[in-house]
């Protein structure tokens, strides 16, 4: 339900939670809408991206950015239209891409505000055309600089992140092995994304399935799971293969150590022994100055049908918190959007 033009809501963080977020983590509040001063716009959220870091920002452990203070609105980026403006470079209607969080509308003094232009769906900004598919983008080519032939390797092949990894690793002429959760998710990998196998994560021989899947090894890895899918990956590792690392969405949920025996000597040996290049990255803190390189050529490539892109919408700010737990079980099929407004 959308809300009145007179009322802003909004979900804040209520307290942080311990292992797996529940909706008692999160609360509904209203408040006036704000009304803008010269040199500001107002906004009106039309589109919400969920992504897994969210689950970071909910904690008070040290990161990479600011954790979410208790009472503040939960952050996330956002489609929106711009309502009224007394900002010289903006006008009422203009649809721009912005980090307003979870809410309807917002004061914006036009910092970090991208205008859409005639995007004919504004929502891809979000995923293809977004964060996550600038994610894949320069992951995959700056730190895997995956070569045609090589074996390239993803994580949650179904997502938001992987299935652009994927597709990009075979415009590239590589063969690619997607991993994800479940039979439909596997059978949308290979048959519409064009993946040469996929593998369920779930199956109690994975890994063995794994080394079926790749008999000349793995010489590029794109990690945004860890856990078990990692360590079915680790022995398989080439010389000098690339791993680019974008998230653990397998540990965020953890509150302790993983069971079983101690995996850092092997992780070690293995990167000295292979010389294995892994390296973390923060999409935007990165790689922000190239964004309109990967803009112009991901354009192209979605504009002639050599990239396809999966949404999974749910409706009303009120979805927000299930929505965002069942993205950290995998409960999501492609791009999770909360769509707030038309």
């Amino acid at each position: 339900m959308s809300a009145p033009a007179s009322l802003n809501r909004r979900i804040v963080l209520a307290s942080r939670p311990v292992g797996e977020p529940t909706v008692a983590n999160f609360r509904l509040e209203t408040a006036p809408v704000p009304q803008p001063a010269q040199g500001q716009v107002l906004l009106r959220a039309l589109y919400l991206s969920l992504d897994p870091y969210m689950r970071g920002r909910m904690s008070a452990a040290k990161s990479y950015a600011k954790p979410v203070g208790l009472g503040d609105v939960m952050v996330g980026g956002t489609v929106s239209r711009v309502e009224n403006s007394l900002h010289p470079d903006f006008k009422a209607g203009d649809l721009v891409l912005a980090y307003t969080g979870w809410q309807d509308y917002f004061l914006s003094d036009g910092s970090g505000l991208h205008k859409l232009g005639d995007l004919a769906q504004p929502s891809l900004a979000l995923g293809v055309l977004g964060m996550p598919g600038f994610t894949a983008y320069m992951g995959l080519l700056d730190i895997g600089q995956p070569k045609a032939g090589e074996t390239v390797v993803v994580a949650a092949a179904s997502g938001a992140v992987g299935a652009v990894v994927g597709q990009i690793a075979k415009i590239l002429g590589c063969r690619v092995v997607g991993i994800a959760g479940g039979a439909e998710k596997c059978a949308y990998v290979t048959t519409e994304l064009g993946f040469d196998a996929c593998l369920d994560h779930h199956a109690d021989d994975m890994a063995a399935q794994l080394a079926d899947a790749c008999p000349a090894g793995i010489d590029v890895y794109f990690e945004n799971v860890g856990g078990k899918v990692f360590d079915a990956v680790l022995p398989l590792l080439n010389t000098k293969a690339r791993v680019p690392v974008c998230g653990l969405i397998a540990s965020y949920n953890a509150t302790g150590l993983p069971e079983g025996p101690d995996r850092l000597p092997l992780l070690a040996s293995t990167i000295l022994k292979q010389r294995i290049c892994m390296q973390g990255f923060i999409i935007f803190d990165d790689y922000g100055h190239r964004y309109p390189e990967f803009l112009q050529q991901m354009g192209e490539w979605f504009a002639a049908g050599r990239i396809k892109f999966r949404e999974d919408v749910v409706h009303g700010l009120e979805a927000a918190p299930e929505a965002l737990i069942g993205l950290l079980k995998g409960r999501n099929f492609g791009k999770l959007i909360v769509k707030l407004a038309d």
